[in-house]
């Protein structure tokens, strides 16, 4: 265990960061390079050279690296493991972010959106972390989180598909890191609650809906994605070494309400 004043230290480390290039996983890709972590981000929209994050990140003397995937096409997201794993050998940190939300009452909510939705939320992600883990494995050491959700503890409305995803997330974490602790691999979960991205941006412009989420928070504001810096570097280093299996709310109090 190293001494208090290195805890939080990952120089030397490499993440990779799916979603990497917006929202709540930007916040946590700049908070890892600010405590010293290279960067690697994916997504399907990043720019390859001369996005805002690889401006940001080089800017703290970091390296980034940009990958451009659909991830929630499985062709696609094999052809870019392979490829990320070839070109970057040690992976020591996994933030499997990436997601996507469709909003229809489960009545109404087509197979194709379903499809999609856990394709992106829930399938991805496991891939991702069985075959980055596996190297993990290897080597004895990693650290994986998951972004989950509130609505892995709760049903939320006219997101059937995200809320099923979601509440899958939140047992594989558990699942994974009954299997993978032992062998040195710290797995959890980060769970958000109201933040302001695009994925609440229609929550954010229904006056009814958006007040009655601010009524509830205790800190009475939306989250931003700078308040994922800290939780992120905290369960991917020494710090939160004896943190296993567990599901980090950062929702201003919304769970204790």
């Amino acid at each position: 265990m190293s001494n208090s004043s290195n805890l939080f230290n990952l120089q030397g480390k490499t993440a990779l960061v799916t979603g990497g290039n917006k929202g709540i996983g930007k916040g946590m890709a700049i908070g890892l390079a600010e405590a010293g972590a290279d960067i690697i981000v994916v997504s399907g929209s990043v720019e390859l050279q001369g996005s805002e994050i690889e401006k940001e990140v080089t800017a703290l003397g970091r390296k980034f690296k940009a990958y451009q995937a659909n991830l929630g096409n499985r062709e696609g997201l094999y052809a870019f493991v392979n490829k990320v794993l070839a070109e970057n050998p040690q992976i020591d940190i996994l933030i499997n972010n990436a997601g996507t939300i469709m909003r229809k009452p489960a009545a109404e909510h087509p197979d194709e959106w379903w499809d999609s939705v856990l394709s992106l939320n829930l399938d991805a992600p496991f891939i991702l972390a069985r075959e980055i883990g596996k190297h993990m494995i290897e080597r004895g050491s990693g650290k994986i989180i998951f972004t989950c959700s509130l609505l892995s503890f709760q049903g939320g409305i006219n997101v059937p598909g995200y809320a099923a995803s979601k509440g899958a997330l939140a047992s594989l974490v558990k699942a994974l890191a009954n299997e993978w602790a032992s062998k040195g691999i710290n797995v959890n979960g980060i769970a958000p609650g109201y933040i302001a991205t695009d994925n609440t941006e229609a929550l954010r412009n229904d006056p009814d809906r958006s007040k009655s989420i601010l009524d509830r928070i205790p800190a009475a504001r939306w989250g931003e994605s700078e308040d994922f810096k800290g939780p992120a570097v905290f369960l991917s280093s020494d710090a939160g070494s004896y943190v296993n299996g567990h599901l980090l709310t950062v929702d201003g109090g919304w769970m204790g309400r």
